[in-house]
């Protein structure tokens, strides 16, 4: 299953290793965003991202909020769950 996380873009939720709110950054965030650019791995979906989808290759700038994408993970999660039943 995918999850879009905006600009038309949609990723593997088996390719997602963190998900982030960039509004409550904090200087960890900052700095390993930094070094994420630096080395090239981030992808900017738009000029004002809101949160931050982390996965083994690429850092997603997302401006769709964590807590829509984490809303839309549990959805996925739900409906997977009842299809095993």
């Amino acid at each position: 299953m995918f999850l879009h996380i905006g600009s038309e873009k949609m990723i593997s939720f088996r390719e997602i290793i963190a998900i982030i709110n960039l509004r409550n950054g904090g200087e960890l965030n900052q700095g390993f965003l930094k070094t994420a650019h630096e080395e090239g791995f981030v992808v900017r979906l738009t000029n004002e991202p809101v949160s931050c989808v982390i996965t083994e290759k690429t850092v997603y700038l997302s401006p769709i909020s964590s807590a829509t994408l984490q809303k839309r993970a549990q959805e996925w999660l739900r409906d997977v769950n009842t299809c095993e039943e």
